[in-house]
């Protein structure tokens, strides 16, 4: 039986000693998407502000297909958002021949309709600038180191590891409910429903490329670039191959134009040169089961930044709280980011 496991990752910093509670309420954990392009205000797509609070993002996808009398696949959302927390995010409706309906009737306990506007494109997953996070962590045991950690975190920025959320990890499945399909699949069985299979497929490849992150770690290049280091232009999914690591590269890493990047495994050729290709076909060969599962499913060799800067980031700590708000590019976690701050519990809802 091949077990994997997320204890072993390591942190940036020394591990953070001190806890806290995050989630003792809704509001304590709030999410807003920033979609990053203007709607037109005409055609048959249909774009909802909506807010939502204890409720998962497919349970009201759900809710608005059977409100409007439509498949489904006529509801998109760009996102999913953590059912315990107080979330703002984007719904599409594909309503051809430009269907109205009154959202005023639409009733949900935890959903709001906050606007509701046309558009002339589809909503898609991943059509997203980033998301906005407020945050309370409450009960903090040890505020002394607080301020030092946060310092270096806006100026380093932490490790881009795929959160909790990614594995299926809950109070109610600590070791990963998604990897634990993943480890089906590792050992030879199928998965017939097609939402779970898809959903250990993507935790499986985060897992693997979190250990790419983690092995960086342990051998102390994480932040030390190598020759061949395919580094990816912050903001976009574009990268170069820097053969050599001259001034002008160092200076681009430290000013963040540039981040360093590791696989999300796939068939075909590491993209990487020199130094780090041959890192990376090393720490594939520790975990080649896994490397050629994914490579059996069809998917292709890309390349993720393993350095996250939080933007606008914001923070006040009051006597055993912390307040905390920040940005994140679209499909990065906010637990990452505390997760180098303090060891988190969350609460009971």
């Amino acid at each position: 039986m091949i077990a994997l496991s997320t204890e072993h990752w390591l942190h940036q910093q020394p591990a953070p000693t001190s806890t806290g509670t995050i989630k003792s309420s809704y509001a304590d954990f709030i999410v807003r998407e920033e979609l990053g392009y203007e709607l037109t205000g005409e055609g048959e797509h249909i774009h909802l502000w909506i807010q939502k609070e204890g409720l998962n993002t497919a349970f009201v996808a759900e809710h608005l297909a059977k409100f409007c009398g439509l498949p489904l696949r006529a509801i998109t959302y760009a996102g999913r958002k953590d059912k315990y927390a107080l979330t703002q995010q984007w719904f599409g409706v594909h309503a051809p021949g430009k269907q109205t309906f009154e959202w005023q009737n639409l009733r949900l306990d935890g959903l709001n309709i906050l606007e509701s506007k046309r558009h002339n494109k589809k909503l898609r997953v991943g059509a997203l600038k980033g998301n906005r996070f407020e945050m309370v962590v409450r009960g903090v045991s040890d505020t002394s180191q607080l301020e030092q950690r946060l310092e270096y975190i806006q100026q380093n920025g932490v490790p881009n590891y795929f959160g909790a959320q990614r594995f299926g990890e809950s109070r109610h499945h600590q070791s990963g409910g998604n990897l634990l399909l993943a480890q089906t699949m590792l050992n030879g069985e199928t998965i017939r429903n097609r939402n779970k299979r898809s959903m250990a497929i993507s935790a499986l490849r985060s897992w693997l490329f979190n250990e790419f992150i983690h092995q960086r770690l342990q051998q102390q290049n994480y932040s030390t670039p190598l020759s061949g280091e395919a580094c990816i232009l912050t903001g976009s999914n574009s990268f170069f191959i820097a053969s050599q690591i001259d001034a002008e590269t160092q200076l681009r890493l430290t000013k963040n134009d540039i981040v360093l990047s590791a696989p999300m495994w796939g068939a075909g050729d590491l993209a990487t040169q020199g130094e780090v290709k041959e890192l990376e076909q090393q720490i594939a060969k520790q975990h080649l089961n896994v490397c050629q599962l994914l490579e059996s499913l069809g998917l292709k060799q890309e390349r993720r930044a393993i350095c996250l800067k939080p933007q606008n980031l914001q923070w006040q700590i009051s006597s055993d709280t912390l307040n905390i708000q920040f940005s994140l590019p679209a499909g990065c976690f906010a637990t990452s980011v505390l997760r180098e701050l303090i060891n988190a519990n969350t609460a009971e809802q």
